[in-house]
């Protein structure tokens, strides 16, 4: 398909969930200190798993996991959106909020440090029915993380003055939601299938409700429902079972339950058919048709799942849409809660387009569901997806604390196999009655979302000195006893891993990492290549039709046919310039003989050509005149050189006159395996992984010189400001941005690094500290570091009010001239290499992460040991070395500011 599904739905993600999150990076490190246990309830032990629940009714959950020396801890309150009131929707996300601001055991400065510190992964979100906050962090760090949890649930502080700074930040949240002009949508949608229930507000909130709210009313929510009788604590990752358990015990048992409020109802309304007209500022307009569906608790929630995975299958007739023409993208989604859920069909069309054809053929699809029933061959499929999934959890250390918060929280069973028995009884009639019961227009909510032009970018005024503008010292904070000493070491992380390093004789770069964590293989590849650099000039476009065409099979295997054969294999498989594929282990023979077949000989058929031809010159208007791509677009012209490769763009001129044949010659050019690499994961034998990819790979041949695909050094950039209107934003969303003379492999890059996590990286960062703890004036603010083989990138991205954008920007120039004129402090300069350090093992976390990680450096020439070697670079770095490379590099003077939205004020 010209234009993947996934691709263009980027800007209505939030259609298929509705949490709200507060990420953060780092947490910290401690030896696990384990105490003797107390009374709890009778524990139940099962190979891996441990499960009790203790006597002030907290449930823990334990689960053993070797795939790496890291652990995942998620505290799970049966609270959510659904337990505020209709006045004050956000109350639940707010107290989120608050729960990072600290307590009467743990200050807001100490939670923030130590937070940092840890190194890992810490996130927070709000769901209608639960708040869930975890961290992933070295095993040796779980003691710290248990800390944090057990003292929040204990009290925390809400001062009027904390949430004055919050309100502001999360009002930012707000802000930036609802300039998505798919989140708006969302909230009619749910208004619309939940009323008169708790689900007919989103988790969000309002900026009016925020407003209207005390601290007090936060403390009393929390006080209320944060109690252990109504939590689920699960813990996943390399932990001993019973010296765990002890640890719970010890943290979390003393900690008194309470008496729970009475929660509200749910009395769901028949839906009444109804048509709803919004603009968007996508370049692609959308049709979606939406119905109520059971919830995860209902008996149905199984069928309903095995549906939509059904219906939203590439070999459907709702994405079948996409490949002969009909609409650029189709297929089907959904939204699954406890109480009831959504379901989704969606189908795209062009600006300018007229959507009544799409939308027809969208009611003949489910028209056709409704009376003859879902294809058997899709719904086995779809059953054995899902179900592969639940496995799939073990593949990840947070996938697998995720998959049994799931199972005990949003579903109420007792463990993930539940779910699966679940899965498996589901037969084609349960599917096809609830599609007969579920689909019906009479209770169809519908949508026409119309794309409109913003209109061009305009230069604004430069930026001049900042103001003087003082931040809070950043010294050292005096942590608690648990905390005080679990940063002291800067020691290397030991990796898990132990990857084959193959280079086949036609150049192709196999990487083999064995792992048992799972039964399933994945691979993972890609070809060195860039579009910009080999393109003939006056063909731009033609690699898209390129990838647009793996989506129509093989040149032996149509696109339906192909993707039979995958999901009889109960694989995932995709092929193109990025590759993959993911099969259980005992097929992994037959499903790397498909992807080598795929990747090789794409279907170059005239009428999938033409069909994508067609879909990219209807799509390419509304690309060029969207806001997102004139933002991106005026931040390249005044960043390059006119006549710069990554300036080039696809014209309707140029798409038109691409032929098959400049396809075919484009590809034997970039389909090289001297310029490939393919990482495998799994639980596998490395000699065995290199025959057989010998034998599926090994005669394909690369064709004349080898190319040149890095983008040329060029001249550092003046300078600029300019303003790209967004009818649908109210909230600026601004990016400086600046070449640096520092590319990939520059030794000044490591000093760069580590003061960038300084900078921006974690909650006890200056950027946000000064913007957004002290302030409130975003909600995020993040730099980084973009570096390529001959140039190099320094930005720094935030959204805000615009009466807020300008105060915002001085602030971090500001930053940015301390770290040049002054050396951090050696406490900055210790936690920031502690964050760094500690982060290191979650890329041997899951398979995902391993194969990435490994993909990464394989393709930026580096050794598969880098990180260890950057590591060791780290912990060398003094304050001057950073002052200098900032000194050296950075030019806070020399930014391109671009606002996309509202121009700053």
């Amino acid at each position: 398909m010209g234009m993947q599904l996934t691709a263009i739905m980027g800007n209505v993600g939030l259609l298929w969930r509705a949490r709200l999150s507060r990420s953060g990076r780092g947490l910290a490190g401690l030896c696990l200190v384990m105490a003797g246990m107390g009374a709890a309830q009778a524990q139940d032990q099962q190979d891996d798993v441990l499960r009790t629940t203790l006597d002030n009714g907290l449930e823990v959950v334990i689960v053993h996991s070797d795939l790496a020396p890291v652990v995942t801890t998620q505290v799970n309150y049966h609270v959510g959106a659904s337990e505020a009131s209709s006045e004050f929707p956000g109350t639940a996300h707010a107290v989120e909020h608050m729960m990072f601001r600290g307590g009467p055991g743990l200050s807001k400065d100490q939670l923030s440090v130590i937070s940092a510190n840890l190194g890992g992964n810490m996130n927070a979100f709000t769901e209608n029915d639960r708040t869930q906050y975890h961290f992933t962090v070295p095993a040796d760090d779980l003691d710290v993380a248990l800390h944090i949890e057990a003292s929040r649930m204990k009290a925390i502080d809400m001062s009027e003055e904390d949430w004055a700074q919050e309100r502001g930040a999360i009002s930012q949240e707000v802000s930036g939601s609802l300039s998505n002009p798919a989140f708006r949508f969302y909230t009619q949608l749910v208004q619309e299938l939940y009323r008169g229930t708790p689900y007919a507000w989103t988790p969000l909130g309002t900026r009016e409700s925020f407003d209207n709210t005390t601290a007090a009313d936060l403390k009393a929510f929390h006080d209320q429902w944060y109690v252990p009788n109504n939590a689920t604590l699960v813990i996943a990752g390399d932990v001993d079972l019973q010296k765990t358990l002890s640890r719970v015990q010890a943290l979390f048992g003393d900690i008194p339950e309470r008496a729970l409020p009475e929660r509200p109802g749910f009395d769901f309304k028949p839906v009444a058919a109804r048509t709803i007209e919004l603009p968007t500022n996508s370049p692609y307009g959308s049709i979606y048709m939406g119905w109520r569906t059971p919830g995860l608790q209902d008996e149905d929630f199984a069928t309903t799942q095995v549906l939509l995975e059904a219906m939203g299958s590439e070999r459907g007739e709702l994405s079948a849409m996409g490949y002969d023409g009909t609409a650029l993208a189709g297929g089907m989604g959904g939204q699954l809660q406890p109480h009831a859920g959504l379901a989704m069909a969606v189908g795209v069309f062009p600006q300018g387009g007229d959507p009544a054809p799409i939308q027809a053929r969208m009611r003949a699809i489910i028209d056709d569901v409704i009376k003859n029933g879902v294809d058997p061959s899709l719904v086995e499929a779809a059953r054995r997806r899902i179900i592969s999934g639940v496995d799939a959890s073990r593949e990840s250390v947070s996938g697998l604390a995720s998959t049994w918060s799931d199972a005990l929280i949003k579903r109420g069973l007792d463990s993930p196999q539940d779910m699966k028995a679940q899965y498996e009884a589901v037969t084609v009639d349960d599917v096809n009655a609830l599609a007969k019961r579920l689909l019906v227009p009479e209770h169809a909510i519908t949508a026409v979302l119309t794309p409109e032009a913003s209109g061009a970018p305009t230069s604004s005024e430069g930026y001049g000195e900042p103001e003087e503008l003082t931040t809070t010292p950043d010294g050292p904070v005096e942590l608690p006893p648990w905390a005080a000493h679990a940063f002291d070491n800067l020691d290397i992380p030991v990796s898990t891993l132990d990857p084959k390093d193959y280079r086949l004789d036609n150049g192709l770069h196999l990487i083999v990492q064995p792992e048992t964590a799972s039964d399933r293989v994945m691979v993972s590849g890609a070809i060195k290549t860039n579009a910009d650099m080999q393109t003939p000039e006056g063909l731009e476009g033609v690699s898209d039709i390129l990838e647009g065409l793996y989506g129509y099979g093989s040149q032996s295997r149509d696109r339906l046919t192909l993707r039979a054969e995958v999901d009889a294999l109960g694989a995932e498989e995709g092929a193109g310039t990025r590759f993959g594929l993911v099969v259980p282990g005992a097929r992994f023979d037959e499903g790397l003989a498909l992807l080598a077949e795929h990747q090789r000989n794409p279907n170059f058929s005239e009428d999938a050509f033409n069909t994508i031809k067609q879909q990219n010159a209807q799509a390419l208007p509304g690309s060029l005149k969207s806001p997102g791509f004139l933002n991106a677009n005026a931040m390249l012209e005044a960043l390059l050189p006119e006549d710069d490769p990554q300036r080039r763009q696809v014209s309707p001129e140029s798409l038109e006159r691409i032929t098959l044949e400049d396809v075919k010659q484009y590809f034997a050019r970039i389909s090289r395996p001297d310029m490939t690499t393919m990482v495998v994961v799994g639980d596998v034998d490395p000699e065995q992984v290199r025959e057989q990819v010998e034998r599926y790979f090994g005669d394909w041949q690369a064709q004349g010189v080898t190319p040149e695909v890095d983008y040329p050094a060029v001249p550092l950039n003046g300078p600029g400001a300019y303003n790209t209107p967004d009818n649908a934003a109210s909230q600026s969303q601004v990016t400086l941005s600046q070449l640096i003379d520092v590319t990939r492999d520059s030794p000044e890059r490591f000093a760069l690094f580590l003061g960038n996590q300084i900078l921006s990286g974690d909650f006890a960062s200056r950027l946000h500290q000064a913007l957004r703890e002290q302030r409130g004036l975003v909600y995020g603010v993040s730099s980084n570091l973009d570096l390529k083989a001959n140039r190099g990138r320094f930005n720094v991205r935030y959204g805000s009010d615009p009466e807020k954008a300008v105060l915002a920007r001085e602030l971090i120039v500001q930053n940015l001239r301390r770290l040049q004129n002054e050396p951090v402090s050696d406490n900055e300069l210790h936690r920031a290499k502690s964050i760094l350090l500690r982060a290191m093992p979650m890329q041997e976390a899951s398979y995902g992460a391993i194969s990435a990680s490994l993909l990464g450096l394989a393709m930026s020439d580096k050794p598969l040991d880098a990180t260890t070697r950057a590591a060791e670079q780290f912990v060398k770095l003094t304050p001057e070395e950073v002052q200098e490379a900032f000194r050296a590099h950075i030019r806070p003077d020399g930014f391109v500011t671009g606002v996309r939205g509202p121009a700053a004020q």
